[in-house]
């Protein structure tokens, strides 16, 4: 079951009843885009038919980013379940995101990055960072390539739930991606079934992992 974290109370509380899902992005903060992208990915697999919308001027270039496009409204929804916003000041349930300082050449070096720092926490994209998170990235780039020259395996269904109960829980991306770094060090795990594992993973998380495929 996906829990939020509700400012309301200080606690973290499951989605509102039924399988529909109204996101609201309350501006156009780059950060706030990526959380909210997460979020109809983790509640799209749980089974939730999410809407996410946005007003004018949000950010562009987004598609860079992996983010799917959001429905764009003339003003905020009166209605939404769930605000992605800079504060908690709304009266529904809200993700107060705080925006990311620093900018990154590299999309998807930027929301690699921004998951791997808890969404309600301060992000700067330093250098350091940003360098950090390349070296991550195609590291598991490189290692999803190898794996494709392997015999094809079932992917691993312990890690695949451990990593999904991890972004249930409140989006806990940076236990996600620790789970893709333990898993992709596990000797007893077979690499087909790595290759599985981080594409099944990949279609939540949206890093491209598998980009590298073929290329050698």
């Amino acid at each position: 079951m996906l829990r939020l974290h509700d400012h309301r109370t200080g606690r973290t509380e499951a989605l509102p009843a039924g399988r529909g899902l109204r996101v609201q992005v309350v501006d156009g903060a780059y950060r706030r885009a990526v959380v909210a992208d997460l979020l109809r990915r983790v509640a799209e697999r749980a089974g939730h038919r999410v809407l996410v919308a946005s007003t004018p001027g949000a950010a562009t270039g987004l598609d860079d980013y992996n983010v799917q496009p959001f429905e764009v409204v003339d003003d905020v929804l009166p209605d939404a379940d769930v605000y992605v916003a800079e504060t908690a000041d709304r009266d529904a349930l809200c993700l107060a995101v705080p925006q990311e300082t620093g900018t990154s050449p590299d999309p998807l070096t930027a929301r690699l990055a921004m998951l791997e720092v808890p969404y309600r926490e301060p992000l700067e994209l330093s250098a350091r960072r940003l360098s950090a998170a390349a070296e991550r990235l195609d590291a598991w780039r490189g290692e999803v390539a190898e794996w494709a020259t392997s015999p094809g395996r079932p992917m691993n269904r312990g890690y695949a739930a451990e990593a999904e109960a991890a972004l249930a829980d409140d989006l806990g991306s940076p236990a996600a991606l620790a789970v893709l770094d333990r898993l992709a060090a596990d000797p007893d795990v077979p690499p087909g079934a790595k290759l599985e594992t981080f594409i099944h993973l990949d279609l939540v998380l949206a890093l491209g992992l598998v980009s590298a495929i073929g290329q050698a």
